[in-house]
């Protein structure tokens, strides 16, 4: 039996980021495992502190008289499972981080929240009593209690808040009728699910069951051998990593179905990582027609209270199937058998705080503590994976054809935009985009208009002295809504529209750039019989937001839907034949080495809109780049010719995968600090350069400098050594804690 445990303190602070030991009293012996969450008395005033157990011991490593005793075990906390602890450590070694930041990663709910409690009301008389008390009621004129009472005429039970609110009945009427044994009040706890709702009308939804109709899917011949190959793999015992690239319409989502189906009779569990919130709703209803209560979901959009019943679902083994985004990989499933990644090329599986892991390596490392196969699909994959798959080190599956009968990739326009300046049409529309609206308008078929961009216009900028309004506390200008408002997107700060410049003063403020509010209201001026949707942050920011504009999209309530990104990833609309991409290269020159294969990826994945039944497609990408090799690629849907290109690229200018990249950020609210951090520890990463292929660039400041009032410097380090990079952050982690102005800066580390 162990008596001692190892303890990671909850206090954020590299300083305190090791284990500490602890006895464990003799009453807590047997409560006490890896993963739980204590109080302990730290430091010299022995404080209480909430802490996690990260290891168990029955020998100590001092003085056995000398070790505190954990004072109990800590009150409403969740218990990690040991497994996530192991994942939680390897993030913090491999993306550096405290302890603490991991665990609370790998514990998306930290702290239990109140169950949910359903009450109702039951008559206890037979008829001919109950109305010998309704004849009393009457008589002594409890109006309250005659309405409850002939309520119960026609029902045997009623639900505590009908009687509460609709009988506009208190408390203190049901309380004699329950000391009466007239009714009996009943309660039961009850799991939040959000996923009910979604159901509803899919069919046989019963606990471990779905629709038939839906489970009987029959695979083409493109799929088929994929899940025989990766099955008979499974059981054979044989778990590793598979690159699933089949082009869009191509049915991965049914061949993630059969292995599921397949997985989860061996009595293992799944995973399922999409990388939006606005995915949930159609995938979710596709997996819940098909598995039933088996499924459920979470996403940043649900109550702390339906995210902790999710867990605990799925803990407690009354779940199966988990889907959602990358929160979604910490589960606490315990027969984890699968994890899949749906889109594994979105950047949205990049954590953009402390730890910033990625959810691909994360869950390849949780695969393996699990023994679980992982499944990868894209249309368009990461070049770090399909590189991965190229050299063996992935399996490989690849399916060109679509998966619907009839239905091929839609015919793909590229359009100049300068000869349509040059040509006189200042439309945002090309004369070739706005000939099939017309057509598809007349033929009652749906459009999709992509923009990446949302408010009603980039920004405000003074015509007189030429400056753009920019926010306060960023380095960026403030974006112009409709309604008059310029917002930051990056820390939400924002004013009303001025009226003069706050620069010079003058009157002669003009608004630039493009926005999806603008593009609405150029599109119903220019179609104003077409019925209009715009799905962007801004539309979807209420709960369900995304449900409601995709399915009355769905419902064909809507002629076009205008939008940012999350309207042209993994959705499958039957009626849409026509999809504009508005400005192809918006994302084509940005400050990042991998814009070129985000442009590719997000032009391929908007053309894959379109034509997905058997009415043909229709995709015209609007550009001012229209020989760059990313535009053309993406116009021949031909991921091949792209790689080609892209690694060609990342080979001449050493950069992933061809060498591993680490970047370090270091930002202050004393601009003074930033600098003289960051000369500290650049001489520190100086001494390791002609090592190993060794390169340093910077350091510089951040793309966008100031944000939220903090200065921000990066340093960018190159090298084909991985464990190099390793050496110097942690010499450089070390260094920088034992200073005495540590604690005013912000340090992060990223590897690519």
């Amino acid at each position: 039996m162990a008596q001692f445990a190892d303890i990671i303190i909850d206090i954020t602070h590299e300083k305190v980021d090791r284990p500490f030991q602890y006895r464990i009293p003799q009453a807590l012996q047997e409560q006490i495992h890896a993963g739980c969450q204590v109080d302990v008395p730290f430091g010299r005033g022995n404080t209480i502190r909430c802490g996690y157990v990260v290891g168990l011991s029955d020998r100590a490593e001092y003085d056995p008289a000398r070790l505190k005793e954990i004072a109990g075990i800590h009150a409403g906390s969740v218990s990690a499972e040991s497994q996530l602890i192991q994942v939680a450590w390897w993030m913090k070694e491999r993306y550096g981080s405290t302890m603490n930041q991991a665990l609370k990663t790998v514990l998306p709910v930290k702290q239990q929240v109140k169950q949910q409690e359903s009450k109702w009301l039951r008559c206890l008389l037979g008829r001919d009593e109950l109305k010998d008390q309704i004849r009393e009621a009457v008589r002594k004129k409890y109006k309250a209690r005659e309405r409850l009472l002939k309520a119960f005429l026609d029902a045997d039970v009623i639900p505590y808040q009908v009687a509460l609110h609709q009988l506009n009945l208190t408390a203190a009427t049901l309380k004699p009728l329950i000391a009466q044994g007239v009714i009996a009040l009943d309660s039961s706890v009850s799991y939040r699910n959000p996923s009910l709702l979604m159901q509803e009308g899919g069919g046989d939804h019963r606990a471990g069951e779905g629709n038939d109709q839906d489970s009987l899917v029959t695979l083409n011949d493109a799929q088929q051998p994929v899940v025989d190959d990766i099955c008979r793999q499974y059981d054979a015992g044989i778990r590793k990593t598979y690159l699933l690239h089949g082009i869009t319409g191509s049915g991965k989502t049914e061949i993630y179905m059969e292995l599921i189906d397949h997985v989860r009779r061996q009595g293992k569990q799944v995973i399922l990582l999409i990388p939006e919130i606005a995915l949930t709703y159609q995938t979710v209803m596709r997996f819940c027609r098909r598995f039933g209560s088996q499924v459920s979901f979470i996403n940043s959009k649900l109550s702390a209270g339906e995210k902790y019943d999710q867990f605990e679902r799925a803990k407690n083994g009354e779940i199966q199937i988990m889907i959602g985004p990358r929160s979604a990989l910490f589960t606490p499933f315990r027969n984890l058998g699968l994890i899949i990644i749906d889109e594994e090329h979105e950047g949205a599986y990049k954590s953009e705080i402390t730890p910033r892991y990625h959810a691909r390596e994360t869950a390849e490392y949780r695969a393996g503590l699990s023994h679980a196969s992982l499944v990868l699909g894209s249309a368009t994959p990461s070049v770090e994976s399909y590189t991965k798959a190229v050299h063996g080190i992935y399996g490989y599956y690849k399916i060109g054809k679509r998966a619907k009968k009839n239905s091929y990739l839609p015919k793909i326009q590229v359009v100049d935009l300068r000869n349509e300046l040059a040509e006189g049409n200042r439309s945002i529309f090309s004369r070739t985009l706005r000939a099939l609206m017309v057509e598809k308008l007349t033929n009652q078929e749906q459009i999709m208009l992509f923009l990446n961009r949302r408010g009603y216009s980039r920004f405000l900028s003074c015509r007189s002295c030429g400056e753009a309004i920019k926010c306060p506390h960023c380095d960026v200008t403030l974006t112009l809504h409709q309604d008059d408002r310029l917002v930051c997107h990056y820390c939400g700060y924002q004013i009303r529209r001025p009226s003069a410049c706050p620069s010079c003063g003058s009157a002669y403020l003009a608004p630039f750039g493009t926005g999806t509010q603008k593009i609405e209201a150029l599109v119903k001026e220019e179609f104003p019989d077409a019925r209009v949707l715009r799905m962007d942050l801004d539309t979807t920011a209420k709960k369900g937001g995304h449900e409601e504009i995709l399915a009355a999209f769905a419902e064909h309530e809507a002629d076009i839907l205008i939008g940012t990104q999350m309207i042209v990833k993994g959705h499958d609309f039957p009626a849409v034949t026509l999809v504009g991409i508005l400005a192809a290269d918006l994302s084509l020159y940005a400050p990042d080495y991998r814009c070129g294969e985000r442009t590719f990826q997000l032009l391929t994945q908007a053309a894959g809109r379109a034509g997905r039944d058997e009415k043909a497609g229709d995709v015209v990408i609007q550009t001012y780049s229209p020989d760059h090799y990313c535009i053309q690629a993406a116009a021949a849907q031909d991921y091949e010719q792209f790689y080609k290109k892209e690694m060609e690229y990342r080979k001449l200018l050493h950069y992933p995968p061809a060498c591993v990249l680490m970047t370090l950020l270091i930002g202050s609210d004393r601009e003074e600090l930033a600098h003289r951090a960051m000369d500290a520890v650049f001489r520190i990463a100086r001494k390791q350069e002609g090592r190993g292929q060794f390169q340093l660039i910077g350091p510089v400041n951040a793309p966008i400098y100031k944000l939220n009032d903090i200065y921000r410097k990066i340093l960018y380090m190159k090298c084909e050594n991985y464990d190099i990079l390793i050496g110097i952050r942690n010499h450089m982690e070390e260094f920088l804690k034992n200073q005495s102005w540590s604690s005013r800066i912000l340090v992060q580390f990223d590897f690519s």
